[in-house]
């Protein structure tokens, strides 16, 4: 039933505006049936992959859009550039969604990209983050625990946003049928005039396009589907395209040292793998904030000029723990053994510890166990929220998990690794428990750009302290050890984090690209006198050197100084302790 306006407003004698409102209330689902009826119409897959691309730009690109409207200030400026960035997406996308216009099974394929599309913009707008290849291959390696950090009412909300309208139309689209020859020929003429397109657009903007686009990289990995799409397919299809790499051995003409010998007792060793650590956040770098009293209480060192080998965990742990360097080990045609592998080879006990998605490859030859396994219920209703434990988990069941190693390479030393959740955001309130929130009111949710600057700083320095007291009560329990075992520790993060510099949220953008704050990483070591004898260490001298410029490059050369491990592979230049070991120091 239909009203007409003039019935309307005698209905409501409040005017016309009133009866117009009822009006076009009264005729929407008739509007609604139209538009399904005409969502429904029969119509080619070109068509459709034509419009889905049109939608997408509109919809799915509006943190490139933004993004071109801060770097060009003055609209006479960024309006032109996101023209020129608009027909090249746009073109881009069709080009490569023409590759699936056929007629059959396609619906899933194209709501795939959307959903994929929506996704990437949420994450995009929400922490700044860019889909490039390695953002695309942190998401693939990341496990539940940490998923679920990342999920939110606003993530359903945007995702819904974007997804709802063409979710609806490929529901109801009717794809003409068409023969196979005749649909791969019309289907490779829309690519071909898509490709023309955007090779015709970027020769005739070439002169303003290129100086932007060299500028700033970021961009390409803002246009959305593509850079998604690119980069997932990069992470995916690398393998197929190159070669099977070999795994090349480190251990010929590796030894125990001279310290082995006539030792009174085997050395104990730690390494401790931070996660997501500021150096600018430790109060023994210079923080105004008291967030490493603990470690202060223990005459540590701490070495405030430290620089990752990338900017999330899948780059810089095996970076870490390799002998090749960052430049070697990006360069690589072949896999080699690393600084566990070594251990190992000459005869020494190995134990991973972990608490983090993974080891990236870096433990899958050596004994390794996840902190969370066989923890009684007391312990893990105290330290774990579902899956997800605090990293003091690590520190229980460890004298039995050592005692499980061989008896005769415990004797001969130890090396142990424990690899942290640290401070892994978003959600930084997770990584660390109420008895060291030092700093309130914390940001709790996992959408930063809801919370104050003031609450974000409190949650990310809270995990800090939790930091701070986890490395301590590792020294605490290694001094307990030292009846047994020469002990020290040496403590380096992964990568650091963005905590709204630049607008930046997270990790992972490109590492040439990226600020400082993602790079800058904090080391500490501690020694306990039996390793400092045995190695005639001289702290006083560590500390005098301790603004030394250092890298990821050196953690290999100097754990294997500390625990005097003979190799070729070793570089004295590399090693960070060296100029301070012997007698003459």
């Amino acid at each position: 039933m239909t009203v007409s306006s003039d019935t309307a407003d005698r209905a409501h004698p409040g005017g016309a505006s009133t009866g117009a409102s009822v009006a076009l209330a009264l005729h929407w689902p008739d509007a609604l049936v139209r538009a399904d009826a005409w969502l429904s119409r029969p119509r080619s897959a070109r068509k459709v992959v034509v419009a889905l691309s049109l939608y997408l730009l509109l919809a799915a690109n509006w943190p490139l859009w933004m993004e071109l409207a801060r770097i060009g200030g003055a609209p006479s400026v960024y309006l032109r550039s996101i023209g020129v960035m608009a027909l090249l997406a746009g073109a881009g996308t069709v080009a490569v969604l023409s590759l699936t216009a056929w007629t059959r099974g396609m619906k899933p394929v194209w709501f795939a990209v959307v959903l994929l599309s929506a996704v990437a913009q949420h994450y995009m707008l929400t922490y700044h983050v860019v889909m490039d290849p390695t953002m695309a291959a942190n998401a693939m390696q990341t496990d539940m625990h940490e998923a679920r950090d990342l999920l939110s009412w606003r993530l359903l909300s945007n995702v819904l946003l974007v997804c709802a309208l063409p979710a609806w139309g490929l529901l109801r689209a009717r794809i003409l049928p068409m023969r196979p020859l005749s649909q791969l020929w019309r289907n490779a003429a829309l690519c071909f005039l898509a490709l023309a397109l955007v090779a015709g657009s970027a020769v005739a903007t070439s002169r303003e396009l290129a100086p932007l686009m060299r500028n700033h990289v970021t961009l390409r990995y803002m246009m959305n589907p593509l850079a998604s799409l690119y980069s997932a397919s990069a992470v995916m299809l690398k393998p197929l395209f190159t070669h099977k790499r070999k795994l090349i051995p480190i251990a010929g003409g590796a030894a125990l040292g001279t310290s082995y010998a006539a030792q009174a007792k085997p050395p104990l060793f730690v390494v401790v793998v931070g996660e997501t650590a500021r150096s600018d956040h430790f109060a023994l770098n210079g923080y105004a904030r008291d967030t490493t009293p603990e470690l202060a209480a223990r005459q540590v060192i701490s070495w405030p000029n430290v620089h990752s080998c990338g900017t999330n965990t899948l780059a810089s742990v095996p970076c870490m723990f390799s002998p090749l360097g960052k430049t070697g080990y990006e360069g690589r045609k072949d896999d080699y053994d690393n600084l566990v592998d070594l251990a190992q080879a000459v005869g020494l006990a190995v134990l991973w510890i972990d608490n983090q998605a993974g080891c990236k490859g870096v433990c899958v030859r050596v004994p390794s166990v996840s902190a969370g396994d066989g923890l009684d219920a007391a312990t893990r209703s105290a330290l774990c929220d579902g899956d997800e434990c605090l990293d003091d988990v690590m520190l229980k069941n460890i004298d039995q998990r050592i005692a499980a190693l061989p008896a005769e390479r415990r004797e001969r030393g130890v090396l142990l690794v424990l690899h942290q959740m640290g401070s892994h955001g978003p959600s930084y309130a997770k990584r660390s428990a109420p008895d060291t929130k030092r700093f309130m009111p914390e940001c709790t949710t996992n959408v930063l750009a809801d919370c104050s600057h003031t609450e974000l700083m409190n949650a990310y320095d809270n995990s800090i302290a939790h930091t701070d007291r986890f490395l301590a009560r590792t020294i605490d329990w290694l001094q307990s050890q030292s009846s047994r075992y020469d002990t020290g520790m040496l403590y380096m993060s992964d990568h650091g984090e963005s905590l709204g510099e630049y607008g930046l949220f997270l990790h992972g953008l490109p590492y040439n690209i990226a600020p400082d704050v993602q790079k800058h990483v904090p080391m500490v070591a501690w020694f306990g006198d039996g390793l400092q004898a045995r190695e005639h260490l001289s702290t006083a001298c560590l500390e005098k050197g301790r603004d030394a410029a250092l890298t990821h490059d050196n953690l290999y050369h100097t754990v294997l100084g500390v625990m005097d491990l003979k190799t070729p592979t070793y570089k004295p230049a590399l090693d960070a302790f060296a100029a301070c070991r012997g007698p003459a120091t």
